[in-house]
């Protein structure tokens, strides 16, 4: 009997491990992609500036 809830314990312990380190794993994924969708946004303001400075001085060409 003793055995038998040993071997449940170190189930159970070996499982909790495999999940902790699967959610480790997914969270380096997270950060990615948040970093992604980060630069995207930045890259689009720039692009957006740059498009109004830029439709702004051809209005000006005659």
């Amino acid at each position: 009997m003793n055995r038998l809830i040993g071997a449940l314990i170190a189930l159970t312990l070996a499982l909790q491990m495999r999940l902790r380190r699967r959610d480790e794993h997914g969270s380096v994924t997270t950060e990615h992609v948040l970093w992604a969708v980060a630069v995207i946004v930045i890259v689009g303001i720039v692009v957006a500036a740059v498009k109004a400075y830029v439709e702004s001085q051809a209005g000006n060409i005659k």
